[in-house]
Protein backbone atom coordinates (compact mmCIF):
# COMPACT_ATOMS: atom_id res chain seq x y z
CA UNK A 1 0.00 0.00 0.00
CA UNK A 2 2.77 2.48 0.84
CA UNK A 3 4.16 1.84 -2.59
CA UNK A 4 1.20 2.52 -4.34
CA UNK A 5 0.76 5.33 -2.43
CA UNK A 6 4.31 6.73 -3.04
CA UNK A 7 4.32 5.81 -7.12
CA UNK A 8 1.49 8.18 -7.17
CA UNK A 9 2.52 10.46 -4.90
CA UNK A 10 5.67 10.77 -7.35
CA UNK A 11 3.12 10.40 -10.40
CA UNK A 12 1.63 13.63 -9.20
CA UNK A 13 4.69 15.77 -8.50
CA UNK A 14 5.80 14.81 -12.06
CA UNK A 15 2.45 15.84 -13.90
CA UNK A 16 2.73 19.30 -11.83
CA UNK A 17 6.31 19.71 -13.14
CA UNK A 18 5.61 19.16 -16.48
CA UNK A 19 2.42 21.34 -16.28
CA UNK A 20 4.64 23.93 -15.07
CA UNK A 21 7.16 23.54 -17.45
CA UNK A 22 4.25 23.89 -20.16
CA UNK A 23 2.20 26.67 -19.22
CA UNK A 24 6.22 28.42 -18.61
CA UNK A 25 6.68 28.08 -22.38
CA UNK A 26 3.46 28.35 -23.41
CA UNK A 27 3.95 32.22 -21.73
CA UNK A 28 6.23 35.16 -23.23
CA UNK A 29 5.92 38.08 -25.08
CA UNK A 30 2.60 39.23 -26.47
CA UNK A 31 2.35 42.34 -28.70
CA UNK A 32 3.02 45.51 -27.03
CA UNK A 33 5.78 43.87 -24.51
CA UNK A 34 9.18 45.37 -24.28
CA UNK A 35 11.84 42.47 -25.46
CA UNK A 36 14.46 41.93 -23.29
CA UNK A 37 18.07 42.17 -24.46
CA UNK A 38 20.29 39.38 -25.17
CA UNK A 39 23.94 37.91 -25.48
CA UNK A 40 24.46 34.63 -27.69
CA UNK A 41 27.46 33.06 -29.27
CA UNK A 42 27.17 33.65 -33.28
CA UNK A 43 28.49 31.37 -35.59
CA UNK A 44 31.67 33.02 -35.76
CA UNK A 45 32.54 32.61 -32.16
CA UNK A 46 31.55 36.55 -31.54
CA UNK A 47 28.77 37.00 -28.84
CA UNK A 48 25.71 38.99 -30.29
CA UNK A 49 23.69 41.48 -29.08
CA UNK A 50 20.89 44.14 -29.72
CA UNK A 51 22.82 46.70 -28.23
CA UNK A 52 25.65 46.00 -30.90
CA UNK A 53 22.87 47.59 -34.13
CA UNK A 54 23.44 51.18 -32.57
CA UNK A 55 21.21 52.30 -35.82
CA UNK A 56 18.84 49.64 -36.04
CA UNK A 57 15.34 50.87 -36.22
CA UNK A 58 14.01 46.67 -35.40
CA UNK A 59 15.02 43.52 -35.84
CA UNK A 60 13.68 40.21 -37.17
CA UNK A 61 13.60 37.72 -34.69
CA UNK A 62 13.71 34.20 -36.12
CA UNK A 63 14.45 30.89 -34.13
CA UNK A 64 15.01 28.52 -36.32
CA UNK A 65 17.72 25.27 -36.72
CA UNK A 66 19.28 23.13 -38.70
CA UNK A 67 17.37 19.93 -39.00
CA UNK A 68 13.14 21.06 -39.28
CA UNK A 69 12.03 20.47 -42.71
CA UNK A 70 10.00 23.56 -42.12
CA UNK A 71 12.72 26.06 -40.96
CA UNK A 72 15.10 24.24 -44.09
CA UNK A 73 12.17 25.03 -46.32
CA UNK A 74 12.17 29.06 -45.24
CA UNK A 75 15.77 29.58 -44.86
CA UNK A 76 16.21 31.39 -48.45
CA UNK A 77 12.96 33.24 -47.35
CA UNK A 78 14.91 34.34 -44.17
CA UNK A 79 17.95 34.92 -46.36
CA UNK A 80 15.99 37.19 -48.74
CA UNK A 81 13.86 38.92 -45.90
CA UNK A 82 17.44 39.79 -44.39
CA UNK A 83 18.70 41.58 -47.48
CA UNK A 84 15.78 43.78 -48.05
CA UNK A 85 14.98 44.84 -44.75
CA UNK A 86 18.55 44.98 -43.42
CA UNK A 87 19.07 47.65 -45.59
CA UNK A 88 16.39 49.19 -44.23
CA UNK A 89 17.84 48.92 -40.67
CA UNK A 90 15.50 45.84 -39.60
CA UNK A 91 18.16 43.35 -39.82
CA UNK A 92 17.24 39.58 -39.51
CA UNK A 93 18.80 37.62 -36.27
CA UNK A 94 18.19 33.91 -36.08
CA UNK A 95 18.49 31.82 -32.83
CA UNK A 96 18.69 28.08 -32.68
CA UNK A 97 16.83 27.43 -29.97
CA UNK A 98 16.54 23.51 -29.72
CA UNK A 99 18.43 21.33 -27.10
CA UNK A 100 21.91 19.70 -29.14
CA UNK A 101 21.80 16.75 -26.44
CA UNK A 102 18.67 16.03 -28.08
CA UNK A 103 19.09 16.91 -31.64
CA UNK A 104 22.46 16.64 -32.58
CA UNK A 105 22.19 17.73 -36.04
CA UNK A 106 21.82 21.23 -34.30
CA UNK A 107 25.20 21.10 -32.27
CA UNK A 108 26.89 24.39 -32.44
CA UNK A 109 29.52 22.76 -34.28
CA UNK A 110 26.94 21.70 -37.72
CA UNK A 111 25.31 25.03 -37.06
CA UNK A 112 28.44 26.67 -38.39
CA UNK A 113 28.08 23.97 -41.18
CA UNK A 114 24.76 25.34 -42.24
CA UNK A 115 25.40 28.79 -42.19
CA UNK A 116 28.63 28.34 -44.30
CA UNK A 117 26.57 26.33 -46.82
CA UNK A 118 23.82 28.72 -47.45
CA UNK A 119 26.00 31.56 -46.72
CA UNK A 120 23.23 33.25 -44.26
CA UNK A 121 23.58 36.84 -44.21
CA UNK A 122 22.57 37.21 -40.82
CA UNK A 123 23.92 35.83 -37.00
CA UNK A 124 22.89 32.12 -36.96
CA UNK A 125 23.25 32.32 -33.16
CA UNK A 126 23.01 29.13 -30.38
CA UNK A 127 20.31 29.85 -27.35
CA UNK A 128 22.93 27.74 -25.65
CA UNK A 129 21.10 26.59 -22.23
CA UNK A 130 17.86 27.48 -23.68
CA UNK A 131 16.69 30.54 -21.84
CA UNK A 132 16.16 33.13 -24.28
CA UNK A 133 13.34 31.26 -26.19
CA UNK A 134 10.90 30.53 -23.03
CA UNK A 135 11.04 34.21 -22.32
CA UNK A 136 9.89 35.00 -26.01
CA UNK A 137 7.20 31.98 -25.73
CA UNK A 138 8.85 30.82 -29.02
CA UNK A 139 7.29 26.94 -29.47
CA UNK A 140 7.60 26.04 -33.38
CA UNK A 141 10.86 26.64 -35.80
CA UNK A 142 10.24 28.73 -37.36
CA UNK A 143 8.67 31.45 -35.10
CA UNK A 144 9.10 34.75 -35.86
CA UNK A 145 9.01 37.95 -33.88
CA UNK A 146 8.95 41.37 -34.81
CA UNK A 147 10.24 44.24 -32.65
CA UNK A 148 10.58 47.77 -33.19
CA UNK A 149 13.35 49.72 -31.23
CA UNK A 150 12.37 52.82 -29.26
CA UNK A 151 13.36 54.95 -26.80
CA UNK A 152 11.21 52.77 -24.34
CA UNK A 153 13.07 49.94 -25.70
CA UNK A 154 12.62 46.96 -28.07
CA UNK A 155 8.58 46.68 -28.79
CA UNK A 156 7.11 43.56 -29.82
CA UNK A 157 4.93 44.21 -33.09
CA UNK A 158 4.54 40.97 -34.52
CA UNK A 159 4.52 37.33 -33.40
CA UNK A 160 4.01 34.19 -35.87
CA UNK A 161 4.60 32.28 -39.10
CA UNK A 162 6.47 34.36 -42.10
CA UNK A 163 3.74 34.00 -44.44
CA UNK A 164 0.95 31.61 -45.16
CA UNK A 165 2.51 28.81 -47.61
CA UNK A 166 5.40 27.19 -45.94
CA UNK A 167 5.54 24.48 -49.15
CA UNK A 168 5.60 26.63 -52.52
CA UNK A 169 6.60 30.04 -52.01
CA UNK A 170 5.07 30.89 -55.86
CA UNK A 171 1.60 30.56 -53.65
CA UNK A 172 1.81 32.67 -50.89
CA UNK A 173 -1.11 34.99 -50.94
CA UNK A 174 0.17 36.50 -47.20
CA UNK A 175 3.14 37.55 -46.28
CA UNK A 176 2.46 38.00 -42.65
CA UNK A 177 6.10 39.60 -41.98
CA UNK A 178 6.86 41.62 -45.23
CA UNK A 179 3.30 43.54 -44.45
CA UNK A 180 3.85 44.08 -40.63
CA UNK A 181 8.01 45.69 -41.40
CA UNK A 182 6.34 47.45 -44.05
CA UNK A 183 4.14 48.68 -42.19
CA UNK A 184 6.09 49.70 -39.05
CA UNK A 185 8.62 51.22 -40.73
CA UNK A 186 6.12 53.66 -42.59
CA UNK A 187 4.37 54.41 -38.91
CA UNK A 188 1.18 52.94 -39.53
CA UNK A 189 -1.08 50.31 -37.81
CA UNK A 190 -0.26 46.73 -38.30
CA UNK A 191 -3.18 44.94 -39.34
CA UNK A 192 -2.36 41.28 -38.86
CA UNK A 193 0.15 41.09 -35.53
CA UNK A 194 -0.46 37.86 -34.48
CA UNK A 195 -0.36 34.17 -36.58
CA UNK A 196 -0.07 30.60 -35.54
CA UNK A 197 3.76 29.37 -36.12
CA UNK A 198 3.65 26.77 -38.60
CA UNK A 199 6.87 24.43 -38.34
CA UNK A 200 8.46 21.87 -35.72
CA UNK A 201 8.37 21.82 -31.66
CA UNK A 202 11.49 22.87 -29.83
CA UNK A 203 13.23 20.16 -28.35
CA UNK A 204 14.20 19.99 -25.01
Amino acid sequence: MKIIKTIGLFAIVFITMASIKNNELASGYDIGDIATDFSLKNVDGEMVSLSNYKDAKGFLIIFTCNTCPYAVAYEDRIILLDKKYKEMGVPVIAINPNNPDVKPGDSFDKMKIRAKEKRFTFPYLLDEGQKIYPQYGASKTPHIYLLEKTKKGNIVKYIGAIDDNYQDESKVEDKYVENAVDAMLAGEEIEVTKTRAIGCSIKV
